[in-house]
């Protein structure tokens, strides 16, 4: 009877610590520590793992990864990836939705409260030395209404955590067809956590933004171009909403000459809610080990995404 083939894994080596003693005895761990090592072990790869922050070297390694059949990636939105190519290839995504979740609604939060309290004037102050006699925000997050956009992992643990503020929240999947933009008037926050999609871009525009009440904040954890960039300018210049918290913008960085930057009432926090922590790499690499189960078993993997849908 032959030796049966080991599958090779292309991996990222600053996972290995917490992957290498659980991976099965069938995977063959290449790992890689930079770019070029990463294009010269893709063609090697059954198993590839290639996330980088800058996207052109991943889908280098892709076009170089010929007998891939299962990619991974740590990232939630996948809509920068040749999605069609990768369906017509027969490879399988698995995507990072959920992982990040807690962070990123730890962020959706701490920016409603930034507003609600003025925090930035507090903070000013304490630059200045100055005692601040009353304090320069008011507004509590009790009794509030929240309209959450997407009830994907993000979505649920903003609702989850703003509940817990005791907001009233309604939240709203993309396909469940319920009439939000009627109602976009009664809400004092709207948070925006949808995928990435031809659906979604552009959701969020003029109109949307006029029907919203002058005390509104809207906050964008989905994807840049969900949102009019320019009509949001406009409504924030002249005060027609209270203020916008940008996790996303159009482009990344941001030039230093948008007027994004010189708002008052524009929060940006430069796409750092999503930023892997030791908690969501831990528990990443866990995932992925269910899933070498999953893969080995042919069954349907754990965050999965659907190429046809892009999500």
């Amino acid at each position: 009877m032959g030796v049966e083939a080991l599958t090779p894994a292309v991996l990222p080596v600053r996972l290995r610590a917490l992957l290498e003693d659980q991976l099965p005895d069938w995977i063959a761990p290449h790992w890689w520590s930079s770019v070029d090592e990463m294009h010269e072990l893709a063609p090697l790869a059954e198993i590839g793992w290639f996330d980088q922050h800058e996207k052109p070297p991943v889908l280098r390694a892709l076009d170089l990864a010929k007998n891939l059949r299962w990619l991974n990636s740590n990232y939630a939105g996948v809509d920068w990836m040749p999605l069609r190519e990768l369906d017509a290839r027969g490879v399988t995504v698995t995507c990072g939705s959920g992982l990040t979740s807690t962070a990123v609604a730890e962020f959706a939060v701490m920016g409603m409260l930034t507003v609600a309290k003025n925090y930035r004037a507090v903070v000013r102050a304490q630059d200045r030395h100055e005692w601040l006699q009353r304090a320069p925000g008011t507004r509590e997050l009790a009794g509030s209404r929240a309209l959450i956009l997407g009830a994907g992992a993000i979505g649920q643990a903003i609702a989850r955590m703003l509940r817990g503020f005791e907001v009233e929240v309604v939240a709203v999947s993309r396909s469940s067809g319920q009439d939000w933009r009627s109602q976009l008037g009664t809400f004092d926050w709207i948070v925006l956590a949808v995928p990435g999609t031809a659906e979604t871009r552009g959701m969020i525009g003029a109109a949307e933004i006029a029907a919203m009440k002058p005390e509104a904040v809207l906050a964008n954890f989905a994807r840049a171009d969900v949102i009019d960039q320019d009509a949001l300018i406009a409504a924030l210049e002249e005060r027609r909403i209270e203020a916008a918290l940008l996790d996303l913008t159009d482009p990344e960085p941001l030039p230093s000459e948008n007027k994004l930057w010189t708002l008052e009432n524009a929060h940006i926090t430069m796409h750092l809610s999503g930023i892997p922590t030791k908690a969501s790499l831990k528990s990443a690499a866990e995932r992925f080990i269910r899933n070498c189960g999953h893969f080995r078993r042919m069954e349907t993997l754990q965050a999965e995404v659907d190429l046809r849908k892009g999500y």
